[in-house]
């Protein structure tokens, strides 16, 4: 069976990928991995991380950029002498966004993730008993995503 592997980097709270057809629970996974269509319009690519995707960090979740902030996302991915145009275009995007990705459908994602072995931060030495505490800042994990083909 062929698969595809890469590795993408993903914020370390994200909640773990659900089961294909489940509801949607924001894990990033599917566009962090490539664009959907609409995002590969928006960032002009079709490998890679979506440029529409962002992080929300009071849901703890991604959100599709096109829904949660169409004006933004529409500013960034115009040419910049067609911006002014993206205060028109910004509410039809957030209703392509909705239709293009299904919104609210399940998850629709058949990729499989394992998370991938990172070297963790060492901590200083002293003299004295350990006092270390984790970190406090977050830096992305690594997750290791397959696409495995159909039979």
């Amino acid at each position: 069976m062929a698969h595809t592997q890469q590795t993408i980097h993903i914020h370390p709270l994200v909640p773990a990928k659900v089961r294909m057809g489940a509801p949607c629970n924001g894990c990033g996974v599917c566009c962090l991995f490539e664009p959907c269509p609409l995002g590969m319009l928006l960032s002009r690519r079709r490998a890679g991380a979506c440029d529409a995707l962002r992080w929300d960090a009071e849901q703890v979740q991604y959100r599709c950029g096109a829904i949660v902030a169409p004006y933004a996302v529409m500013a960034q991915s115009l040419p910049r002498g067609m911006r002014w145009l993206a205060p028109a275009l910004a509410p039809v995007l957030r209703r392509a966004g909705l239709r293009w990705i299904a919104a609210g459908i399940g998850c629709d994602s058949s990729l499989e993730v394992a998370p991938s072995e990172v070297p963790q931060p060492c901590a200083a030495q002293n003299d004295g008993p350990s006092t270390t505490m984790p970190s406090t800042e977050l830096s992305s994990a690594n997750r290791s995503v397959v696409r495995r083909s159909q039979p």
